[in-house]
Parts: C-alpha cells; sequence; structure tokens
C-alpha cells in the first residue's frame, strides 16, 4: 500500500503508516515561537539526499522531502525535544533515512495538532 506520513505537532511525534498499518514513529521538531509548521494536508513534492537551505545559512538537511513551494519539508536534523526549527520538520537522522526510502513523490502527509 501507499506510505502516508502524519505529523502531529501538538505532541511532538510523526507517525508513517502503510496502508492504514502504522510501521513508525519518532519523536521530531516543528517551528520555534515566531515561525510556522503549516497545518493541513500535503504531498512530497521534491526529494533529495541532501541538501541545503537556500533561507537559513546554507543549513544541511539531509534526506529532505519538500511539501510546499516556500520550502517547508521533514529531514534529519537536531531534535531537543520541543518546537525548534525555522519551520521545516526536523526528524531523527536515521528515521529520517528509512522515511525517505518509503515515500515517493506525490505521498501523502498530513500535519496536525
Amino acid at each position: 500500500g501507499d506510505t502516508q506520513v502524519v505529523i502531529d505537532r501538538l505532541t511532538q511525534m510523526a507517525y508513517v503508516y502503510r496502508a492504514d498499518k502504522l510501521i513508525g514513529a519518532a519523536h521530531i521538531s516543528t517551528a520555534r515561537q515566531g515561525h510556522i509548521t503549516p497545518l493541513g494536508e500535503w504531498k512530497v513534492l521534491e526529494k533529495r539526499p541532501f541538501y541545503r537551505s537556500k533561507k537559513y545559512d546554507n543549513a544541511p538537511m539531509p534526506w529532505m522531502e519538500r511539501i510546499d513551494e516556500y520550502g517547508t519539508a521533514f529531514h534529519g536534523g537536531a531534535n531537543p525535544g520541543y518546537p525548534a526549527s525555522h519551520g521545516c520538520i526536523r526528524l531523527p537522522m536515521k528515521f529520517a533515512e528509512k522515511v525517505y526510502g518509503l515515500t515517493k513523490v506525490g505521498s501523502k502527509v498530513i500535519i496536525e495538532g
């Protein structure tokens, strides 16, 4: 079945489903105060195994999967246990790599909470 990623901003958790079966979960870090991780239903628009931010000091974005035209993506990065990003969804590095291998351009992403 198709892979779907669900992001819960309230609990700072990511869940990965395949054909409605939970196959993985991890703690994440979304946007800190003053920045936005957008709610709603999205699709993976672009995937790159390594990318650098064009907005934020060339910051590394390993296992990047972009979901909107403004640059919001989920990728591997620091997870301090609370919202700390500029808007992206930071995943633990190994989890980001696994999710990257499970999704494709067009995979559904839901951001709630």
